[in-house]
């Protein structure tokens, strides 16, 4: 009679089944590898983007062009009187202001009631025939943005908005 080992190792299923549990366990080992390798590698462009974030928190100078454009809405739209020479005519003005990067933008949130307050300065220095024109908006668009850089560079020693945006503009 012959033994159990010799039977074992001769039955053609069996060795099919022990071929087939070696092939899956290769195939999982394979998986697991390809995902920590796809971690990995997906992972490192995190770690380059953080090194780079701290670079520019850290001091170091960075090229405004190259930070990506921010938008800061101001909370309320302006409403104000300009006089006319016919009538006073009320305004109602819609602003966001473009920055460029995190920290600029940390810059125009922190202040914005002195922005609010310069512009409503500068908005209401306004007359209505100028108002009336498109150079006339442009003109008060570049005032306002001068003037915003300008107390702005001021206090934080940086002018901070590259932009005045009028994305409302009314009067009646």
């Amino acid at each position: 009679m012959a033994d159990d080992s010799e039977l074992t190792l001769q039955d053609p299923a069996a060795a099919r089944k022990k071929k087939m549990i070696i092939l899956a366990a290769i195939l999982v080992v394979l998986l697991i590898g390809g995902g920590v390798a796809a971690w990995l590698l997906l992972s490192g462009g995190d770690e380059a983007a953080k090194a780079q974030t701290s670079a520019q928190t850290d001091g170091q100078p960075q090229d405004p062009a190259t930070q990506p454009a921010l938008y800061v809405g101001m909370p309320r739209p302006f409403v104000f009187n300009v006089t006319g020479h016919s009538r006073d005519r009320l305004v109602q003005i819609k602003v966001q202001l473009m920055v460029r990067g995190a920290p600029s933008e940390a810059l125009a949130k922190q202040h914005v009631p002195l922005i609010e307050g310069t512009l409503l300065r500068v908005f209401s220095a306004a007359s209505a025939e100028q108002l009336i024109t498109f150079e006339g908006k442009e003109k008060l668009r570049n005032d306002s943005l001068e003037e915003c850089r300008r107390v702005l560079k001021d206090l934080t020693s940086s002018p901070v908005i590259e932009q005045v945006l009028f994305t409302g503009f009314v009067m009646q």
